[in-house]
């Protein structure tokens, strides 16, 4: 039998999630200062903070879709 879609705290993962998504973009801002970094590397990181950054704005909107479904249900 299947689980019932238990939705009661997606609104706390989400944002954990968006937590995490944050710190690893500070984390690579951090080592990009890296000298040593090829030019390849740094661009590499930069290409991933974009797709971070559109992450983060994805599940931001997500958080406020479920946050408005959980509050217009009660």
């Amino acid at each position: 039998m299947a689980k019932p879609d238990d939705r009661s705290d997606n609104v706390e993962k989400l944002q954990s999630m968006v937590q995490n998504t944050i710190e690893n973009l500070e984390e690579a801002h951090e080592t990009m200062q890296n000298q040593s970094l090829s030019s390849e590397q740094k661009q590499n990181i930069k290409e991933k903070n974009k797709r971070r950054e559109e992450s983060i704005r994805g599940m931001r909107n997500e958080i406020k879709d479920e946050y408005a479904d959980q509050h217009s249900s009660h």
